[in-house]
């Protein structure tokens, strides 16, 4: 009899001890993230392997809307000013130079301060017998690469745009909409005017000013711009209504 009731324990004390083997391999009885059948450390390296390739996958946007937003509005004084003062800069600089002499200066007056600030590092080391290193050597191991994955999504996103704007030019060079082709060839006659008095970089400067001149006086006065603006819109809406209305097209296809 003790041995048939030995025989009948015996299956649950193997099972239980069984059971226990896992967990003991799971670290901590099946807690979550564990990784059975691999180390600690195996475990640890793995998922952090796993944890990197994941989030290097995805695109890291470089400026987002917001930061354009802040920028364009004046929220930081500093940095606004830094970058409407150097951009300025470089398109006087273009307006007076050549593409090749601007660029080549810039080049010149970069490598000037590094190897400057290279040079001065490293006799101060020299005076000092110091081990610093490389003054650089933070921002040369920063990893820059692009993934081929993030280069692939910022071409679907760049052909996105792309596409509209091919679908948009044969509309509107092929006359799907009679008024909005008279619309775009009143905007490029008015263009030769333009074209005759400026020329493409100061059309980038009056665009940078306006860029970050308009959004700031138009939060300032938005009740009374917004008025005039809708004024100006309803007038503009009521002579294409009367324009639509002389063409034949247009006034057939509305009836109908």
């Amino acid at each position: 009899m003790a041995e048939s009731s030995a025989a009948t324990q015996s299956p649950s004390v193997s099972s239980s001890s069984s059971g226990a083997e896992p967990s003991a391999l799971g670290g901590g009885g099946g807690s979550p993230g564990a990784c059975p059948a691999l180390g600690a450390k195996s475990c640890g390296s793995s998922c952090a392997d796993s944890f990197v390739s994941s989030s290097s996958s995805q695109p890291v946007s470089i400026f987002s809307t917001s930061q354009v937003h802040d920028l364009i509005f004046w929220r930081d004084v500093k940095k606004t000013g830094f970058v409407f003062g150097t951009t300025l800069v470089m398109l006087l600089s273009l307006a007076a130079f050549s593409v090749i002499s601007v660029v080549s200066y810039l080049i010149l007056a970069l490598l000037s301060v590094t190897i400057s600030f290279r040079v001065y590092k490293s006799v101060i080391q020299a005076v000092q017998k110091s081990e610093e290193g490389h003054p650089f050597k933070a921002y040369l191991d920063v990893d820059i690469t692009l993934s081929s994955e993030a280069f692939h999504n910022y071409m679907n996103a760049a052909m996105v745009h792309v596409n509209k704007a091919l679908k948009l030019i044969i509309r509107l060079f092929l006359v799907e909409d009679l008024v909005d082709s008279l619309k775009l060839a009143v905007f490029m006659w008015l263009m030769t005017y333009v074209g005759a008095v400026f020329n493409g970089i100061t059309l980038l400067i009056l665009a940078e000013l306006l860029v970050f001149s308009v959004p700031i006086v138009y939060e300032k006065y938005k009740t009374q711009i917004d008025h005039y603006v809708g004024i100006a819109r309803d007038q503009t809406k009521s002579i294409v209504e009367k324009i639509q209305a002389k063409l034949p097209g247009i006034a057939k296809k509305k009836a109908e």
